[in-house]
């Protein structure tokens, strides 16, 4: 990421909808702060009083099915394989609280200047529907 216009571009397409709700993946977020998924969940799990369900939870094969939906060229299947990675469990996401929440959690300054590109864009959005305008899911 080479300049704020081409990061917040960047953060605002990792944002989907998942139960009505505005939030981000797990592995979009590792992308960002740097860490592998792993790091970025074992880190969660040790703080798990920091993160109640409206902060973040665990995809079911529907939210999948949603997140296909909007992520035009995704390639999900029930064996888990999302996106072309394998994975044993399947995907958390996180709602703006537990996105906010993760700066708790993540430390560094990489942590610190993703975060607040994310918050930044978080309040965008709300701006755009507060004001009259539809939000446009940014699925690429």
């Amino acid at each position: 990421m080479t300049n704020d216009a081409e990061t917040f571009s960047q953060i605002e397409k990792m944002i989907y909808i998942i139960r009505g709700q505005r939030v981000m993946l797990d592995s979009d977020l590792a992308q960002l702060y740097g860490v592998e998924t792993k790091a970025l969940n074992q880190a969660v799990k040790r703080n798990l009083d920091r993160f109640p369900e409206d902060f973040y939870f665990e995809c079911n094969f529907s939210d999948l099915e949603d997140l296909r939906s909007q992520i035009v060229t995704a390639k999900l299947e029930k064996d888990a394989t999302i996106w072309n990675h394998k994975r044993r469990v399947n995907p958390y996401v996180f709602t703006e609280n537990g996105v906010a929440m993760l700066s708790g959690v993540l430390h560094g300054p990489l942590a610190v200047k993703v975060n607040i590109s994310i918050m930044r864009i978080f309040t965008k959005l709300r701006s755009y529907l507060h004001n009259g305008k539809f939000f446009e899911s940014t699925s690429g």
